[in-house]
C-alpha cells in the first residue's frame, strides 16, 4: 500500500506514462426481467463490458498490477426499447474502493446508481470509445462506453484526490469531456445534461469541479491520507481528523442544499463514519451526530442509534 501511494505521488509530480491498466473491475450483467431474448447475448454483453473496463487505458500513468483500483459495476438490464430489438434500458450501479494503509481495510470512494442507462448492444461487436468522437457512428451503442468511461474517470479522479490534494483535478476534466461531448440522439439518451434532471453525470462533474465545493474535496484527502491512513499508527488523532471534516461538510451543505454530490458522498461513507463515531465514548458522539443526522437524512436512524 504504501508502494502504491509512492506510486501516485510519482504519478502526479512527474506524469510519468506508461501502458499499464488502471482498474481491476469485477462485472455483472443482470438481465431477468428480459424475455424472448437469448441469454448468451447478455454473456456476450457481460465479457465485453468487463474488457472494456479492465483493458482501456484511460490515463498515461502507471500502475502496477497489485496497485490497480478495485471497483465492481453492477448493469441490470430491465427492459427492451420499443421497436429496437439491440436497444436497452437500465441501471448502473458502480462501487469502488481505496486501500487503507498499514492495514486489510479498504475504504468505499464510490457506491453510486446511476438510473439513466440506454444502449445498444449487439452480440459479437466490441465495444469502441473514441475520445475524439465519442458519439460514432451509432449515439446509442457509443452511449454504454461513454457512460462506462464517465464512471471509470469518477473512480480514478476520487482515488487521485484521496492521495493528492486535488489529485484527480486533470481526471475530472477528462470526465467533464465526455459529458461536453456526449452521444445525441434527439432527446432519447438522457443523463448527459443539466435539464435532464439535478441528480446525474452533468451535476456530479459539474459539482466536482466547481469551486463551491473545493472544502469537499480538500475535506476528500484529509478524511483518507491525514485520517483513515494514519488510524494504525495514530489512532486517537487520525479520528479526529477524520471528525473535524463533518463540521466542513456541514458548511457545504448549508452553501449547497440538495447537491448531488453530497448524496453521492454519504451513500459510500455513511457507514464508515458510523464505525469511526462507535469508537468514541458515547458522550462525545452527539454534536458529530447532529450534523451528520442533518446531511445524511436517509441514514439519520442509523446515526440516531450511536446515541441511545
Amino acid at each position: 500500500m504504501l508502494k502504491r501511494f509512492i506510486s501516485i505521488i510519482i504519478i502526479i509530480c512527474c506524469g510519468i506514462s506508461t501502458q499499464a491498466q488502471e482498474l481491476l473491475c469485477k462485472v455483472k450483467i443482470l438481465h431477468e426481467k428480459i424475455a424472448n431474448t437469448d441469454p448468451a447475448v447478455f454473456t456476450s454483453m457481460e465479457r465485453g463490458v468487463s474488457e472494456f473496463i479492465n483493458t482501456h487505458k484511460f490515463t498515461s500513468d502507471e500502475f502496477q498490477p497489485t496497485e490497480k483500483i478495485e471497483c465492481n459495476i453492477l448493469l441490470n438490464v430491465t427492459s427492451k426499447v420499443p421497436g429496437d430489438d439491440n436497444a436497452y434500458m437500465g441501471t448502473l450501479s458502480i462501487q469502488a474502493s481505496r486501500p487503507v494503509y498499514n492495514s486489510s481495510y479498504n475504504s468505499p470512494t464510490v457506491n453510486f446508481v446511476d438510473k439513466d442507462v440506454i444502449f445498444h448492444f449487439t452480440q459479437f461487436s466490441p465495444l469502441q470509445f473514441d475520445e475524439r468522437n465519442i458519439s460514432g457512428n451509432d449515439p446509442l451503442a457509443s452511449n454504454l462506453t461513454a457512460i462506462l468511461a464517465f464512471y471509470a474517470y469518477i473512480v480514478i479522479g476520487l482515488d487521485y484526490d484521496s492521495f493528492s490534494p486535488s489529485g484527480g483535478t486533470d481526471i475530472f476534466k477528462k470526465a467533464q469531456y465526455v459529458v461536453n461531448n456526449a452521444p445525441e440522439s434527439g432527446s432519447s439518451i438522457p443523463g448527459w445534461k443539466a435539464v435532464d434532471g439535478n441528480r446525474n453525470r452533468y451535476w456530479l462533474i459539474d459539482q466536482l469541479l466547481s469551486p463551491r465545493f473545493s472544502d469537499y474535496r480538500a475535506n476528500w484527502y484529509s478524511m483518507h491520507r491525514e485520517g483513515l491512513d494514519n488510524m494504525y499508527n495514530k489512532p486517537d488523532s487520525a479520528r479526529l481528523k477524520v471528525l473535524s471534516g463533518v463540521s466542513k461538510l456541514n458548511q457545504v451543505m448549508k452553501e449547497n442544499p440538495n447537491s448531488l454530490l453530497m448524496i453521492f458522498f454519504f451513500t459510500a461513507k455513511s457507514d464508515e463514519y458510523i464505525k469511526i463515531l462507535a469508537q468514541l465514548p458515547k458522550q462525545e458522539r452527539a454534536p458529530y451526530v447532529a450534523q451528520l443526522q442533518a446531511m445524511d437524512v436517509p441514514n439519520a436512524q442509523k446515526y440516531s442509534n450511536l446515541i441511545k
